[in-house]
């Protein structure tokens, strides 16, 4: 079923945030807390600091709306400032809904990564004409 979540940035310190997020909303985890260390490699090499920094976390808040997030890291170019600190995440029935809402509000914006197969599904990214950004996300369904 198609649902809608908001995904924050976190520089270093998701962890923290989501364990007080947890007992403020009364709530458990949408599964594991996952390191960057527990994804497959991808590209450059993490040092052990930036390697034991959250690469996901999802919890289920009030009105069946969930937050996710991560830690930016700059070891891998990513830099947390105001703006880009959090994502409205999409994550429609089908791989062509997802690419009917990605054509739509990439239009006119100024990036974007269409909607393509990842390790864990089918995934895409971008920048709104009005500076929102967008993510479109439907997760593999694992056997």
């Amino acid at each position: 079923m198609a649902h809608t979540a908001i995904y924050l940035n976190f520089n270093g310190n998701a962890e923290d945030a989501f364990n007080h997020y947890k007992k403020v909303f009364r709530t458990e985890f949408a599964g594991p807390m996952v390191r960057y260390k527990d994804n497959p490699p991808q590209g450059a090499r993490l040092s052990e600091a930036d390697l034991n920094k959250i690469a996901h976390v999802a919890l289920p808040i009030t009105g069946g709306v969930q937050i996710m997030a991560n830690d930016m890291l700059e070891s891998m170019g990513q830099k947390l400032v105001a703006g880009n600190n959090f994502t409205l995440v999409l994550s429609p029935d089908s791989k062509e809904d997802a690419d009917s809402l990605y054509k739509g509000l990439s239009e006119g914006g100024p990036e974007g990564i269409a909607p393509h197969e990842e390790f864990w599904g089918y995934w895409g990214t971008c920048t709104d004409r009005f500076g929102i950004r967008w993510m479109f996300n439907i997760v593999k369904q694992w056997s």
